[in-house]
């Protein structure tokens, strides 16, 4: 599990941008909201919510072009706001509120995720060790945490 929290994906590199666009503080609220949206993708694998996404074609694709939609509206907010130099040349601030809010939402929004958690996390879950559904949050919090 310790592979997966090395590879740079989208967290990480929203994580980056951010922290560099916008500061320290900043950065941190992005990678507090990356792990609040894991955390999110947890619980909704924990409770099934998942299952019934990635099963139903219908809300896994409604699931995945909100992601893409809000990304995209993100983008055109970034484009067409007038920029406020905070010192670094060309780039637009941001609160730490701003940047938490839209890495969870960013995080809970991506499919990708949600089937990291319902694919990856069972396969070391044994029914024999007791509670399944306590494994399940255990493993996603030990990865969230390796990842923070």
């Amino acid at each position: 599990m310790l592979g997966f929290v090395f590879i740079p994906g989208p967290g990480v590199l929203l994580t980056l941008a951010r922290a560099t666009g916008s500061g320290t503080r900043v950065g941190m609220a992005t990678g507090l909201g990356i792990a609040v949206g894991d955390l999110i993708n947890t619980a909704m694998a924990v409770l099934g919510l998942s299952a019934i996404i990635l099963t139903s074609a219908f809300l896994f694709s409604l699931i995945k072009y909100l992601g893409a939609a809000y990304l995209v509206y993100l983008g055109i907010r970034a484009i067409m706001e007038k920029p406020q130099i905070n010192g670094i040349e060309g780039s637009f601030p941001i609160t730490p509120s701003q940047a938490l809010r839209q890495a969870i939402l960013a995080e809970v929004l991506n499919p990708k995720s949600a089937m990291f958690f319902l694919a990856f996390l069972p396969q070391f879950v044994r029914a024999e060790n007791g509670a399944v559904a306590l494994q399940l949050t255990v493993l996603g919090v030990l990865f969230v945490a390796m990842g923070c």
